[in-house]
């Protein structure tokens, strides 16, 4: 067993510096796109494509206080975008009554794909 807890906590070692390493690729590759004024380019044999999204991050208490109705509340129990996403879509919660509860956070997403 022993084995097995040393090679998980190599492999949890080797995860972070992974990730650690494709944040700083991540943040290379959007700076050089950003210096190009393009978010869609091909670098050599690989097409880099930018996708912009609009996130809602709501405010647990504004949220609260719209939303009267305590089943409505129960539903969400806090405030997961998704939920409310659905519960919008169904006309349950109307978007013009909630606009003041969420802050929206632009998001770049980075997909590399091989030509």
């Amino acid at each position: 067993m022993e084995k097995k807890v040393q090679r998980y906590y190599r492999l949890k070692q080797k995860q972070k510096d992974i990730e650690k390493e494709l944040a700083e690729l991540r943040q290379d590759i959007l700076n050089y796109c950003s210096q190009q004024e393009t978010n869609e380019t091909e670098i050599g044999s690989y097409k880099v494509k930018l996708v912009v999204q609009n996130r809602k991050e709501y405010d647990d208490a504004k949220l609260y206080e719209t939303l009267s109705d305590p089943e409505v509340w129960r539903l969400l129990s806090k405030s997961d975008p998704a939920k409310v996403a659905s519960l919008t879509k169904l006309n349950v919660i109307s978007e013009d009554k909630i606009m003041h509860t969420y802050a929206l956070k632009t998001v770049t997403l980075l997909q590399v794909d091989k030509k």
